[in-house]
C-alpha cells in the first residue's frame, strides 16, 4: 500500500502589522517643479503674514516690515560691511566645527570600538555633555580675551558632544556579523575599522555631523555676541545698541539663511561620500 503523500506545509500567519509593513507606501506622485513651487509659496505666505503683522502694529520701529527690512539689508550690503561680517562668521564657525569634527571623529571611533575604553571615560563624558556651552562663556572671555577664540571655543564646545556621542554610538550599532565575516576573510583590525565599520557607521555618523553643524551655528551667534568685534552676532548687538530692529531682523534673517546655506552643503558632501561606498 502506498503512503500518502505528504501534505503541503502551509507558511506561518502573518500578523496585521507585518501585513501593513509589507504594503508600499503611498506617496503622491511629484509633479514638475514642485521642489521649487511649494517652498516659494511657503517663503509667499511667511512674508504676507509678517507684512500683516506689521500693518497691526502700526509701529515700524518696533516691527518694520519686510520693505523696510530689505532697504536696511541693501544699505549695509552696499557699505560692504555686511560681506566683512559674513565672513568673520564662516571663519569662527570653520575653525571651531572642523577641530571639533577632527578631535571627536577619531575619539568616538576608538571609544567605540574598545569596550574598556568606553567604560572608563563615559562617567566623564556624561558628566561634561550636559553643561551648556553658554556656562562656559566666562571661563572663555578669561581664558582667550576678547577676538575670536572665545566664540571658536563656544563653537568647538557645542558642536563636540553631538558628534562624539553619535560617533561612538554608531561603532558600537555594527552588525557583529559584518564583523565576524571581515574576521573569517583574514582583515586586519584598520582594514576592519577602515571598510567594514566606517561604512556602516557612516549613516549615524551624519546624524551627528548635521546636530553638530546646527548647534554650533546656533552658539556662534551667543559667541560673537560675548565679546567679538565682527561678526552677525556683533552685528545684531550693534544694530540693537543703535536702535535699529530693521537691521537687527536683517541679521537674524542672515543668520537663517546662512544656516540653511550650510546644511544643504552639508548634505551634498554626505551624497558624495555615500556614492563612493
Amino acid at each position: 500500500m502506498n503512503a500518502p503523500l505528504p501534505r503541503k506545509s502551509q507558511p506561518p500567519p502573518v500578523s496585521p502589522e507585518t501585513e501593513l509593513q509589507r504594503q508600499p507606501v503611498f506617496r503622491m506622485p511629484v509633479l514638475a517643479g514642485e521642489r521649487v513651487l511649494f517652498p516659494l509659496l511657503a517663503l509667499a505666505g511667511f512674508l504676507l503674514l509678517w507684512q500683516a503683522g506689521a500693518a497691526w502694529y502700526a509701529n515700524d520701529y518696533l516691527l518694520p516690515g519686510p520693505a523696510a527690512v530689505l532697504l536696511a539689508l541693501v544699505e549695509v550690503g552696499r557699505s560692504g560691511m555686511l560681506l566683512e561680517h559674513i565672513g568673520a562668521s564662516l571663519y569662527r564657525f570653520a575653525a571651531g566645527y572642523l577641530l571639533a569634527v577632527l578631535l571627536a571623529l577619531p575619539l568616538g571611533m576608538l571609544l567605540g570600538w574598545y569596550s574598556r575604553l568606553h567604560r572608563a571615560f563615559d562617567p566623564l563624558i556624561q558628566i561634561l555633555r550636559p553643561i551648556s556651552p553658554v556656562a562656559w562663556f566666562p571661563l572663555a572671555v578669561l581664558w582667550f580675551k576678547i577676538g575670536d577664540l572665545p566664540a571658536i571655543f563656544i563653537i568647538f564646545i557645542a558642536s563636540f558632544f553631538p558628534v562624539l556621542l553619535t560617533t561612538i554610538a554608531a561603532v558600537r550599532g555594527v552588525d557583529r556579523i559584518y564583523i565576524r565575516v571581515a574576521r573569517n576573510f583574514g582583515s586586519t583590525d584598520w582594514d576592519l575599522l577602515r571598510k567594514v565599520v566606517v561604512p556602516a557607521a557612516f549613516p549615524a555618523i551624519t546624524v551627528g555631523l548635521h546636530i553638530a553643524l546646527g548647534v554650533g551655528w546656533i552658539h556662534l551667534v551667543a559667541g560673537e555676541m560675548l565679546g567679538a568685534q565682527s561678526g552677525l552676532g556683533y552685528f545684531i548687538i550693534d544694530a540693537r545698541n543703535f536702535l535699529r530692529t530693521d537691521l537687527v531682523i536683517a541679521g537674524m534673517l542672515l543668520v537663517g539663511v546662512m544656516g540653511l546655506i550650510l546644511d544643504r552643503l552639508m548634505s551634498w558632501a554626505e551624497r558624495q561620500v555615500w556614492s563612493r561606498w
